[in-house]
């Protein structure tokens, strides 16, 4: 693993999740020469339970239970959390942007025309989306489909893979941004547990990175970290230049479930359709899961009569813009929800349950409430300025770590426009 230490490089990026690989790529594309460093694996995509629950459901890795027994995850794997999300693109919002001076849309159309994103068509979105958004619309509420991240010539119906990783191509990640780095030059090295970055003479120098249990010290004037919104605060801290605790905000999610006799399903893309209500800060979706992950909720509540239920259910997913709060520490993480999170998720849990009364649901029953999006730990006005650069010259930070507000959005676009813009600025420097 000492290879691609033998040469200087150009700019090291921490992290290959949508952030970290799209500055990657695009620096790459532009003649520099990058390494990035990956703490977890990147072996091809199985679309297995136990490849997924080693990405995102090792304890203290990918998984941490929270003090009120809810849990948050994050992907530690080649592409970060975009390997196994749900695909759901949302546009960067523009005035909270500008509000901090940047503007995205640039970037955002030039991704837009190269990447997969758009709704899927009607032959991909399942009967129980299709129901729930029946459903929804008749009550009133403006339920429309959700761009997605999907190839839909690639994608098939009755799949629900998603969430595991998709292993038929069908699901854009940040792998691919990765691998075009790499033919372009970059090297990924997988398995590489950055410890610190080096600074020399107030500026940044390279990083520290443990390899199968050895150190070394890969070298380079610009360094990105972008190791998400849990790695990338700790990484500072180690390197002596963030406290040990900062807060952060995670997008707790419910699962508002119902069961119905006319369906036979539990297999389609999860947040084919959905709605979100952005001044209250809550955002609804279809959510239908992988049978072990819906019986795994149901337990969690005690309503054991509904594990064999699966085939029939509902899922709705009712998801709020939380406080910023709590705190990322060296080796834990700990968010309680305060009031105001509470109240948010009574509204949306009691409007999920009024749209499953309406799809004739019964037998309905909610989840403890779980997060996935941990940013906001790095954030811009705070952390880094404008340009995403901290107070050390060569040092900068690109991922949902520097979301500036409070969020309540699925982050992968805006964090692939955050890198392209960021490589931009870089590259004419």
């Amino acid at each position: 693993m000492s290879a691609p230490f033998r040469h200087s490089h150009d700019a090291i990026v921490v992290g290959s999740g949508p952030g970290g690989a799209s500055t990657a790529r695009t620096l790459a594309r532009r003649g520099a020469r990058v390494l990035i460093l990956e703490q977890g694996g990147a072996a091809p995509i199985a679309g297995t339970l136990a490849q997924m629950a080693g990405m995102a459901a090792v304890p203290g890795r990918g998984a941490f239970l929270q003090r009120d027994a809810s849990l948050l995850v994050r992907g530690i794997t080649a592409g970060g959390s975009s390997t196994i999300n749900f695909a759901t693109a949302a546009p960067p919002p523009a005035a909270l942007f500008a509000r901090y001076g940047i503007d995205l849309a640039p970037c955002a159309d030039a991704l837009r025309s190269e990447l997969p994103m758009a709704p899927l068509p009607d032959e991909l979105i399942g009967p129980m989306a299709t129901r729930i958004g029946s459903a929804a619309r008749a009550i009133g509420l403006d339920w429309q489909k959700l761009s997605k991240m999907i190839r839909p010539q690639a994608c098939r119906t009755g799949c629900w893979r998603c969430v595991y990783g998709c292993p038929f191509g069908a699901k854009w990640t940040a792998r691919d941004l990765v691998d075009e780095a790499c033919r372009h030059g970059a090297q990924l090295v997988a398995g590489a547990d950055v410890r610190r970055v080096v600074i020399e003479d107030g500026r940044v120098t390279g990083v520290k990175v443990r390899i199968d249990g050895a150190m070394h010290t890969a070298t380079a004037p610009l360094v990105v970290l972008a190791a998400g919104g849990i790695g990338s605060p700790r990484v500072l801290h180690r390197s002596g230049l963030a406290p040990a605790r900062v807060p952060f905000f995670s997008d707790p999610v419910i699962a508002v479930m119902g069961s119905v006799d006319d369906i036979d399903g539990g297999a389609e893309v999860p947040m084919a359709a959905g709605l979100t209500l952005p001044d209250e800060g809550i955002a609804f979706a279809d959510l239908t899961l992988p049978r072990p992950m819906y019986q795994a909720f149901a337990m969690q509540v005690g309503r054991i009569d509904r594990l064999g239920a699966h085939a029939r259910t509902l899922s709705i997913m009712v998801k709020i813009r939380d406080d910023i709060g709590g705190a990322v520490g060296p080796r834990w993480v700990g968010k309680p929800l305060t009031a105001g999170d509470r109240a948010k998720l009574r509204v949306g849990v009691a409007t999920a349950r009024r749209i499953l009364a309406a799809a004739g649901a019964r037998q309905v029953f909610q989840s403890w409430h779980f997060a996935a999006h941990p940013g906001g730990t790095v954030r811009i006005g705070v952390g880094v300025d404008a340009e995403l650069r901290t107070p050390i010259p060569g040092l900068y930070v690109c991922d949902a770590s520097v979301i500036p507000e409070p969020w309540g959005l699925p982050p992968t676009f805006t964090l692939l426009c955050l890198g392209e813009r960021l490589a931009r600025h870089l590259s004419s420097h």
